[in-house]
């Protein structure tokens, strides 16, 4: 069999390995109705000390237990704890004090919180600890923390058993119902849970618009009934890059479509408009090299230990394959922002290459949408606008159509059938 033969038998092959999504794996966030009888709340937080000693104090509605470590590179420290429904006040986190330099919170899977610390320096914990409540004052969580120097940060983080393993059970073959052989396109909402992505100076979240329009999309695309459409998450969960990747490529899937938010810090100026990444080691301009840094870090924003993460593999096949692919995604992208003329304001350089993680299965052909910038007030309107979203998702739909539809003819519907 060629290479290419192979390459289409991954993009259009029977069986999938699969079992449930990430999101579905678990479960939902947890709905509003349910937080008080369910979850603990974490109504406020606040900081104490200097630069030898800090404590963080989380006001609990009741105790819970807690569980801490350490992570260098950058310098952290990580809080687990059971699913808490945190409401703390607006901007809780940006600004830090004494060893703290800021943290964030929020839902790392189904029934479990985290709280991530960055360190402004070296820093132990010397004490981690949950009140219980006394007449009127709530449970209090209490991290102390203690300046060090970092070898002592290093034998420490030596010592400490790390964060703990994410639960990834065996994916299950998953046989497509009633032989459906219709190709699996792979919708990637951006970021979530912990990670909140780009934030608008009005409060609105990255990852909560990229979310909307996902499902959005998913919902158009279905409608075709001429694929199926799996996500990597649909509610408010992290999901972390190498995750995403491999759930496009346990599914052998023909498309993987992440979708993501953009924003300019005041001194960068001031853009908009829509922009299609695709992958490539060298970034086309600075701008695109700055953002896939940025995008590439969720997971040490969600305080995942990365010094264990496997390599790429290097394999001829594996290159030949990704140069396949490499074109297949090109392809793509250029017609989807060949579509997205008609419906939706574009970046002046709408075609842009970097080196995102989330672009990086060798099989599947994938590409990053930035629908616009948070940043811009005209952008973000059309962001939360219900119009908006609806002309850019079926204009994301003609373009999934332009692209498949010839490969499938081409591939003689030979789809499902090895």
């Amino acid at each position: 069999m060629s290479v290419r033969a192979t390459i289409l038998v991954c993009l259009f092959g029977a069986t999938v390995l699969g079992g449930a999504s990430a999101a579905e794996r678990m479960g939902a966030s947890g709905a509003p109705s349910s937080v008080a009888a369910d979850f603990a709340v974490a109504s406020d937080v606040r900081l104490g000390g200097d630069d030898t000693q800090t404590r963080l104090i989380v006001d609990l509605s009741r105790k819970i237990e807690v569980r801490t470590f350490t992570l260098a590179n950058p310098y952290r420290v990580v809080m687990d704890m059971p699913q808490v429904t945190f409401q703390f006040p607006a901007k809780a986190g940006e600004m830090g004090r004494g060893l703290i330099k800021a943290f964030r919170f929020g839902l790392v899977m189904q029934g479990g919180s985290r709280m991530v610390i960055d360190l402004a320096r070296p820093a132990q914990v010397d004490m981690a600890f949950v009140l219980d409540p006394i007449n009127d004052q709530p449970a209090r969580l209490v991290l102390h923390l203690t300046a060090t120097d970092r070898d002592s940060f290093l034998r420490n983080l030596a010592l400490d058993s790390g964060a703990p393993q994410r639960n990834k059970p065996d994916m299950p073959v998953e046989i497509r119902p009633n032989g459906d052989s219709r190709p699996l396109i792979v919708i990637d909402p951006g970021h979530g849970g912990i990670d909140n992505g780009t934030r608008a100076a009005s409060g609105e979240m990255e990852k909560t618009i990229v979310l909307e329009f996902s499902l959005l999309l998913r919902d158009k695309i279905e409608k075709t009934d001429k694929y199926r459409v799996v996500m990597t998450r649909t509610d408010d969960t992290f999901v972390p890059l190498g995750e995403r990747v491999q759930f496009a490529r346990a599914r052998q899937a023909a498309l993987f479509i992440s979708i993501h938010a953009d924003a300019l810090r005041r001194r960068e100026g001031d853009a908009q408009g829509a922009t299609v990444y695709t992958l490539s080691e060298r970034a086309s301009d600075a701008r695109a090299a700055r953002l896939a840094e940025a995008e590439n870090r969720a997971d040490v924003i969600a305080g995942l230990d990365l010094s264990t993460e496997e390599k790429d593999v290097a394999d001829i096949l594996v290159d030949l394959a990704r140069r396949e692919t490499k074109t297949f995604s090109m392809q793509f992208a250029q017609t989807v922002v060949g579509t997205l003329r008609n419906a939706a304001r574009l970046h002046q350089h709408p075609l842009k290459s970097a080196s995102f993680v989330v672009l990086k299965a060798p099989d599947v052909p994938s590409v990053l949408v930035e629908l616009g910038y948070v940043s811009n007030k005209a952008d973000l309107k059309s962001l939360i606008s219900a119009e908006w979203r609806d002309h850019t998702a079926g204009a994301i739909v003609q373009a999934v159509d332009a692209f498949l539809t010839p490969r499938l003819a081409g591939n003689g519907q030979r789809s499902g059938q090895n």
